[in-house]
């Protein structure tokens, strides 16, 4: 499978792509006015204790303050023999017990502000490298499941001992996950993440101790960088970038981090825009739409809205050669694959629904929930599916840390308020009517005027003439109708004259 990354760099705006077979499958957009706060640490001062809630609300210097839930402070100790497991089962103690009005914290933001919600916290601070992630307070030792060779998990497991001690449970020392990025990889490698982390986090330390509350501790790397650590692999032949400054830093972090694929990164140089080669852009304005069309002719419904995102699967004009079960099943396959994709080029995450089109056979069920399993096996967040209920709807979740794609570029219509539909001209039209009414019964005024959009203003004057001819006779006043151009087909103004 061919795979590159390009990243694309203007003064405010850096955006990352991901493409595989000459198809765009992630996209990431990081502006220089709104970058995310996701991995930054923060000193913060708990402002409001909420115990009905678990949870505290504290400042960090954002613009609203952030939740931190109980469970994200205390972390219930590991049964003997435990790995990776970061929370436990234990029992949570009350959020009063754990935290005080106008108490200092030390919290990361594992969860950016999305829509009215402040960010969201955790007193369990984690720094990751290419291979490991640092957990300063957990004291335990984890290798990521998606390593499955139990072989190269033990290898693994062993390096990680023999770098940090056998045993990190107990000692004191912090703790690490083994990133799914370690696989196969030297124990130079490893040494060198410990070595690295160990120095970023003395440095962390340093600064929790001089700043004061809403200061940064400790901040993320920005989007090209973070990327390449996350997602550089032997996997990508190539990564593109389109800025000579951002080229020399990307190929300085290579170099010291993955030195092996040093050869993988190259400037763009060409007149052509970066994105233009595999049409990123015409992808990105595709993912803005709420339909997706398949190749076999039926189409994908995708709905974002605050409390889950559906995805509604369609035949369309797909009419299949052998029978309606058989059209029902491949277009269920492809739109399987369609989803996924579009789970992450959207970055679409929280609670998903899938409306597959009914099938009676259990055999294909099975066969269009392998699909979508493959095509989820690439993302890089984490993703849960259940079983197919009997009306053939998939629940799943995906991991969501950041705004979707469609939320970080688009804002809601000021036309319909983000409700997707207009009220109609004749609503509109009977609305006015309604209003006239009211205000005269409320001011005295010989004449009245009404502005409205042209479609309005037309409506009224060419089918509501008899209807309007009675209302000034119901009010004795003249009423004269102005078009503008500017207002919406929702908005009217009545002007008393």
């Amino acid at each position: 499978m061919s795979e590159e990354i390009l990243i694309n760099v203007t003064p405010r705006e850096t955006r990352v792509a991901v493409v595989e077979n000459g198809m765009l499958q992630e996209v990431h957009v990081e502006r220089a006015s709104k970058r995310g706060y996701v991995g930054n640490i923060y000193k913060g001062r708990v402002q409001r204790v909420m115990p009905g809630m678990q949870a505290a609300f504290v400042e960090i210097g954002l613009d609203r303050a952030a939740f931190l839930h109980a469970s994200d402070i205390v972390r219930p100790e590991l049964p003997e023999g435990a790995e990776g497991n970061a929370h436990g089962n234990g029992h949570t103690p009350s959020i009063s017990e754990l935290v005080h009005e106008g108490q200092e914290v030390v919290v990361q933001v594992v969860k950016d502000p999305i829509g009215s919600k402040g960010a969201r916290l955790s007193a369990h601070l984690s720094i990751p490298s290419r291979y490991l992630v640092l957990l300063p307070y957990a004291h335990t030792m984890g290798i990521s499941a998606r390593i499955e060779d139990e072989a190269e998990r033990t290898r693994l497991r062993e390096v990680m001992g023999s770098l940090v001690g056998e045993d990190v449970i107990g000692t004191g020392r912090p703790g690490y996950i083994v990133r799914t990025n370690a696989e196969s990889q030297s124990a130079e490698s490893l040494a060198f993440d410990v070595t690295y982390l160990g120095k970023v986090w003395r440095v962390v330390q340093e600064n929790i101790a001089r700043t004061r509350v809403g200061e940064r501790v400790y901040e993320e790397l920005s989007l090209p960088l973070r990327s390449l650590r996350d997602m550089l692999t032997d996997d990508i032949e190539k990564v593109r970038v389109d800025s000579r400054e951002t080229f020399e830093k990307v190929v300085k972090f290579v170099h010291k981090f993955m030195p092996s694929l040093d050869d993988r990164v190259e400037h763009y140089d060409g007149e052509r825009p970066i994105f233009d080669l595999y049409s990123v852009e015409d992808e990105i304005q595709h993912a803005l739409k709420k339909e997706v069309p398949l190749k076999s002719g039926g189409y994908l419904v995708v709905d974002q809205t605050e409390a889950m995102t559906t995805i509604d699967v369609n035949t369309g004009a797909y009419l299949g050669t052998r029978n309606l079960e058989e059209t029902v099943y491949r277009t269920n396959l492809e739109a399987a694959q369609a989803a996924a994709r579009q789970l992450r080029l959207r970055n679409l995450g929280g609670i998903i629904i899938i409306d597959f089109i009914d099938m009676v056979d259990e055999e294909h069920k099975r066969q269009v929930l392998r699909m979508l399993a493959k095509g989820l096996a690439r993302d890089h967040a984490k993703t849960t599916v259940y079983p197919m209920s009997s009306l053939g709807l998939v629940e799943m979740t995906r991991k969501r840390t950041t705004e979707s794609l469609e939320r970080q570029l688009c804002e809601p219509c000021p036309a319909c308020g983000g409700r997707g539909t207009l009220k109609t001209a004749e609503t509109v039209t009977y609305e006015i009517f309604r209003e006239i009414t009211r205000a005269v019964r409320q001011f005295n005024a010989e004449k009245l005027l009404v502005m409205a959009s042209p479609t309005v203003v037309g409506r009224i004057l060419e089918e509501e003439s008899a209807a309007v001819a009675q209302l000034e006779e119901f009010i004795s006043k003249s009423i004269r109708f102005q078009a503008e151009e500017h207002y919406s087909q929702e908005q009217f103004d009545v002007v008393l004259l």
